[in-house]
């Protein structure tokens, strides 16, 4: 079973790494995820290098279909957050 990592971890291995406090640690992971919220919400694309572009794309409405009843349903207009990985994470994660 795969377990998933949180911010805590995140927090950890910046003590672990760099030496800063729990609480600096747990502070630049917040003010990191915090940036990266704010830049998404208003709509622009955030790229980190080696890792990949996180981008908000919007949907129109269309029309959708109940699998149960085969009856026709609207879906209305959304925004949606795509991620896509750089070649190197690519790489990295189909080497393993």
């Amino acid at each position: 079973m795969s377990r998933s990592v949180i911010r805590a971890d995140l927090a950890e291995a910046i003590y672990q790494n760099i030496g800063l406090s729990r609480n600096e640690s747990a502070d630049i992971v917040s003010t990191i995820l915090e940036e990266i919220t704010s830049n998404l919400i208003e709509g622009e694309t955030v790229k980190i290098s080696s890792f990949g572009s996180f981008s908000v794309r919007s949907k129109n409405m269309r029309i959708g279909r109940n699998p149960k009843t085969g009856q026709e349903v609207p879906i209305t207009p959304r925004r949606v957050l795509s991620f896509r990985p750089s070649h190197i994470l690519r790489d990295k994660v189909n080497a393993e």
